[in-house]
């Protein structure tokens, strides 16, 4: 991506993912930002209908089409599985609001799922006595992108669910920008026994220190056990044609576009024959973008809490979850598990490094997970 505001420019990159649970490594947004939400409305339903990769697409979208709406430009974002995260400064809020009323419009209109889209001051935010901080992470030395602390987003959240600061979706047809997202890979399978979808929230009144501190031994324990890794397989996830998503895909191409299925089954069928026969085209290299994607995706993170998609042994989930249920008056939780993982894809271009790769569990993931925590820890 290109250079974007001095202010996230200027942040410096983690590398350490523990070191991330620190409410020291985090700068507050400028006062004259805005923080933009989005969610599906019935996630829940949706996900009980089996509509997984729909859900994830919708809030993979938010991402694709603000950073097209931009032209590339890298601004702080999170991904959460049935929405998304992000901050844009001043000069960006009117191309914000435009890509996000056209993706809620596409959403409605291309998917039958009603994407929630709002646009929330700092100020308002500050306002409540919270605070909405960010952080760069680099999982590699591809790409960054940015977690967030301070309670803000939270409390943002809450108000576009309470219908505060809404953004109207556009008018029915109105198309986004969507170039560079495909789900084209095929679900994974857990190789450990289980793919754990993992939240992780502070508790009301709960002690910052202590809170961090919880985190801090969660993030630990699973770097540190062999019961436990990335969902990734290293050598990248398979290739099947025609791929499980070419439905959404072909939902992504511009209204008005004829044989939208075929297109996107020719175009993906040459994607698969380059990627199986290990093609040169090019700059582009498919060991190494297959590489990139395991390096690049986007399998846990920090937004005011922690999140995180495992692929660990039933014996460790359990283990996780004793020790957050010891936790009581620190934290609330869910945790949800399944037998495989999924991602959705944004490349804008398949011959640059950044491209990432957002992971969800494949039964529910980071959305029912949420639900059992508010189920089961109201």
């Amino acid at each position: 991506m290109t250079n974007t505001s001095p202010f996230y420019a200027t942040l410096p990159v983690q590398r350490r993912f523990r070191a991330l649970m620190d409410a020291a490594r985090y700068a507050p947004l400028p006062a004259d930002w805005t923080v933009g939400i989005a969610d599906v409305v019935q996630s829940t339903k949706a996900i009980a209908d089996k509509r997984y990769k729909a859900v994830n697409m919708a809030g993979a979208a938010v991402i694709a089409s603000l950073t097209n709406a931009l032209g590339g430009r890298e601004f702080p974002f999170a991904f959460g599985g049935d929405g998304a995260s992000f901050a844009v400064e001043p000069g960006d809020v009117a191309l914000a609001r435009e890509a996000l009323a056209a993706t809620a419009a596409w959403a409605d209109g291309e998917l039958g799922l009603t994407l929630r889209v709002a646009l929330v001051p700092v100020a308002n935010i500050r306002a409540q006595g919270l605070d909405v901080r960010v952080a760069r992470y680099g999982p590699s030395e591809n790409l960054s992108y940015a977690m967030f602390s301070g309670g803000g987003l939270a409390w943002a959240d809450a108000a576009i669910k309470r219908g505060e600061f809404a953004v109207t979706p556009a008018l029915a047809g109105t198309w986004p920008d969507l170039t560079g997202l495909s789900c084209r890979f095929q679900e994974f399978r857990a190789a450990r026994g289980l793919i754990l979808s993992l939240v992780i929230l502070p508790a009301p009144g709960a002690d910052p220190a202590a809170f961090r501190a919880l985190t801090e031994a969660i993030v630990t324990l699973v770097e540190a056990s062999p019961e436990a890794g990335r969902p990734l397989p290293a050598g990248g996830p398979q290739l099947g044609w025609p791929p499980q998503g070419a439905d959404l895909e072909a939902h992504t191409l511009p209204a008005g576009s004829r044989f939208k299925r075929g297109r996107v089954l020719a175009r993906t069928l040459l994607y698969f024959l380059v990627m199986r026969l290990g093609i040169k085209v090019g700059s582009f290299v498919p060991g190494v973008y297959l590489r990139q994607v395991v390096e690049n995706s986007d399998f846990r993170k920090y937004d005011d809490g922690l999140r995180m998609i495992i692929d660990c042994t039933p014996e460790l989930a359990n283990t996780l979850e004793r020790r957050l249920a010891a936790a009581a008056g620190t934290a609330r939780y869910g945790l949800h598990r399944q037998e495989a993982a999924m991602m959705t894809c944004f490349t804008p271009s398949p011959t640059r490094s950044d491209h990432v790769h957002f992971i969800d569990g494949a039964q529910g993931g980071y959305a029912a997970a949420a639900t059992a925590l508010k189920v089961s820890h109201p």
